[in-house]
């Protein structure tokens, strides 16, 4: 028996997460010259994933240990939405640009692998595998 493959899930919540993680760069960003402003970011998106209690599974021993590498999670209560950090410096306008290209090179991955992924499984389904 299989199990699914949550690949398109984990790929919605990652653009969910990049869309959040984008409107608060642009929120810096807009905020660069107002007063007392403190850049603000969201929690890094392993320990989004970390809270979905998903866990990687070993088939043989020569795979990596997961257990011992716990990706620590900041203690808090949810909302719902994705956690917004403050830090204590002022908004730095080129620190901003590359968090946003970044942002932009991890979505044109993510569509990417989903890209591929489908073509894989449209041609299964064709084949009748």
């Amino acid at each position: 028996m299989t199990t699914g493959v949550y690949l398109f899930d984990l790929a919605s919540q990652h653009a969910r997460y990049l869309a959040t993680r984008q409107a608060t760069i642009a929120g810096n960003v807009a905020n660069a010259n107002t007063p007392g402003y403190k850049a603000r970011d969201v929690v890094p998106f392993a320990q989004v994933l970390a809270r979905t209690g998903l866990d990687m599974s070993s088939t043989s021993a020569a795979h990596l240990e997961a257990q011992g590498n716990r990706i620590p999670v900041r203690e808090g209560a949810s909302t719902g939405n994705w956690e917004v950090l403050e830090s204590s410096s002022a908004v730095s306008l080129e620190q901003e640009m590359l968090k946003a290209g970044t942002v932009s090179r991890e979505h044109n991955l993510d569509t990417a692998v989903v890209k591929s992924f489908h073509r894989m499984l449209m041609a299964a389904v064709r084949s009748g595998s």
